[in-house]
């Protein structure tokens, strides 16, 4: 049986306010994670930290080329946001792990189950598959209901 991701889990990322790692995020204004970076920080009021190769700055915010590259006092990371393909996200899943981050949440389409395996078992929240700007509209939706 795979991952499957707890609701309670995705409630408690969301509302509680605290530092978002986003790996992916560039300027590029065409990919998703621009856009979902800035619903974020501006929608869910969490900060968010761009990760890119190059350390692009996003969104007025300093950017890093890598996890390990983002200084000590903004740690604790609490959520690893990975906005890279499957074959690529169990490299990030092992970074979060060995910076001491609190979760990481794997885009929609990105699976990796054996990462997601190590992350639990170094006792970080798993979320995968799965887009917070989307995860947000159904909680929207089921409190109307």
């Amino acid at each position: 049986m795979g991952h499957v991701n707890d609701p309670e889990v995705i409630e408690r990322l969301m509302e509680t306010p605290g530092r978002w790692a986003i790996v992916g995020l560039s300027q590029n204004q065409w990919r998703s994670a621009y856009s979902v970076a800035e619903f974020i920080r501006d929608e869910l009021g969490q900060q968010i930290i761009p990760v890119n190769p190059r350390g692009e700055d996003v969104h007025g915010e300093k950017g890093y080329a890598t996890l390990a590259d983002i200084p000590a006092e903004l740690h604790p990371i609490d959520v690893v946001d990975c906005f890279v393909n499957s074959q690529r996200v169990g490299d990030v899943v092992d970074q979060a792990i060995a910076v001491g981050a609190k979760a990481v949440w794997l885009q929609l389409g990105v699976i990796d189950e054996a990462a997601a395996e190590r992350a639990k078992a170094a006792g970080l929240d798993v979320v995968m598959n799965a887009c917070p700007a989307q995860e947000d509209w159904r909680r929207a939706r089921a409190r109307r209901n």
